[in-house]
């Protein structure tokens, strides 16, 4: 993942970039009914059961749009909520309210469903020693809130993106000209270029698994789309050489089987891409 700096930085484009989108150059409705110097309190009202996230993310939208609010949080992210519990109160203009209300109802459903489904699949997998993955299968322009979601939710972040880690896939294989060789051109890439990233590597087999292990430096084996005795047979194979990772049409019926098959790591993209939003209202009080 990217460091703590680059992250913060991921998520003030993010809200500037929303606010742009969606204020422009004023919230007209607002301003042209209500005056300027008029305040006003409103409650984020839980209507639906689940994990809350985004209330962090919520904070730093209302400070973005207006340093002068005032939130008070009665639950925090990763915290269970159920239909009709207030997450938090917002104080202040209720104009500012108004323009950042819809930024935060958007990122709050969205992330509050991707981590209720990561708990859930975290809770799969309790005693196996097995962590969930999210992947880079994300809404465009908002990974960063996504993965965070997860984060949240009890989840671990597979890479942030393309640049900070080699994962060679079977297209880079195939283009590459084979796995030793796909291999052997990363390692020069990196030492060439002075760049210090890890290295997974893709297996469609068996086979492939050997040949992969008779490179060194490969930080992880993505074991994918295996059934139940061969991905057994894989993490024999590897034992302790690297890390092992699972994946390709996991979901929670089969989730907990694999993990007992022994392996380090079970990444699944349905964590980001295949959510229903947590349904959430902004009410003045």
């Amino acid at each position: 993942m990217i460091s703590e700096e680059q992250f913060k930085e991921e998520i003030t484009l993010i809200i500037a970039n929303a606010i742009r989108e969606d204020v422009g150059d004023g919230d007209h409705s607002s301003m042209a009914c209500i005056p300027e110097t008029a305040v006003g309190k409103a409650k984020l009202l839980v209507k639906d059961d689940g994990i809350i996230a985004g209330v962090d993310f919520a904070e730093l939208v209302f400070y973005f749009v207006d340093p002068k609010l005032k939130i008070d949080v009665r639950i925090k992210d990763g915290s269970p909520v159920n239909h009709g519990d207030i997450v938090f109160y917002v104080e202040g203009s209720a104009q500012s309210i108004l323009k950042a209300e819809r930024l935060v109802l958007n990122a709050m459903q969205r992330m509050s469903a991707i981590a209720t489904k990561t708990n859930m699949f975290v809770n799969l997998l309790e005693g196996t020693g097995t962590k969930i993955l999210d992947t880079r299968k994300t809404t465009p322009g908002i990974r960063a809130l996504e993965k965070w979601a997860v984060k949240i939710g009890g989840g671990e972040n597979h890479r942030f993106a393309l640049y900070d880690m080699i994962m060679l896939k079977d297209n880079h294989i195939d283009f590459a000209g084979g796995i030793t060789k796909a291999i052997d051109k990363t390692k020069r890439y990196l030492k060439e270029t002075g760049r210090d990233l890890k290295i997974i590597v893709e297996a469609r087999n068996l086979d492939e698994i050997r040949e992969i292990l008779e490179s060194t430096g490969v930080y992880r084996i993505l074991i994918d789309n295996f059934n139940y005795e061969d991905t057994r047979k894989a993490v024999k194979l590897i034992g302790d050489t690297c890390l092992t990772e699972s994946s390709g049409g996991i979901n929670e019926k089969t989730i907990r089987e694999y993990a007992e098959c022994g392996v380090d790591y079970i990444s699944s993209g349905a964590l980001t891409h295949s959510v229903y939003n947590m349904d959430l209202s902004l009410k003045a009080v």
